[in-house]
């Protein structure tokens, strides 16, 4: 196994998985030195395709979200954390996936085992039947900066209305805002 796109290549994600809880991870089955790649908007799954293509190992977190199209609802696996995937590798691969043209950067790690070890909890999160939020970090109220579309680099306050992601874009001398209705997984949190 190269990659490891959670959902569709795990086989404990088909039925009831059963925990055992000292069980290795995949996480711990890959070698090399582990990376996170920044990918270009949008491009995780695709980029995924391309490493599993090129025999790269990889982790890509994907969580099972609703999604309503008119009247029919359906369930997507969206990646977890919108804009990033985890290599697994060498120079030789992080090299390979910048080449892919759909990664923006690839990160290095210093503490590799506190990566490791945050994988494996997603790892199991994510196997799990239990709901796992697919933007924690982009909550009511939070600035955030948008980093994908033809909006990139803009930065307000996010709100929901009406079930939908709005990003609000202040001008304080006004005391105004304009409002932008925008994919969540096309934001950023700001610190």
């Amino acid at each position: 196994m190269t990659g490891l796109a959670t959902h569709s290549m795990c086989a404990a994600s088909m039925g009831a998985p059963s925990v055992d809880y000292a069980a290795e991870s995949p996480i711990d089955t890959l070698r090399g030195q582990w990376w996170v790649v920044h990918t270009k908007a949008r491009n995780e799954k695709a980029l995924a395709a391309n490493l599993d293509s090129l025999n790269i190992s990889y982790f890509l977190p994907l969580a099972r979200v609703r999604r309503r199209y008119g009247r029919r609802v359906t369930q997507v696996r969206m990646p977890l954390f919108p804009g990033y995937l985890f290599l697994c590798g060498g120079a030789h691969e992080r090299y390979a996936t910048l080449m892919t043209h759909r990664a923006a950067n690839v990160i290095d790690v210093a503490d590799q085992e506190r990566l490791k070890a945050d994988l494996r909890q997603i790892y199991r999160a994510v196997n799990s039947e239990v709901p796992v939020d697919l933007y924690p970090g982009i909550r009511r109220g939070r600035r955030c900066r948008i980093v994908g579309c033809s909006l990139a680099g803009l930065e307000g306050v996010v709100l929901r209305r009406r079930g939908v992601c709005r990003v609000y874009l202040a001008v304080e001398s006004l005391g105004q805002s304009a409002e932008v209705e925008i994919d969540p997984g096309l934001l950023e949190v700001i610190e």
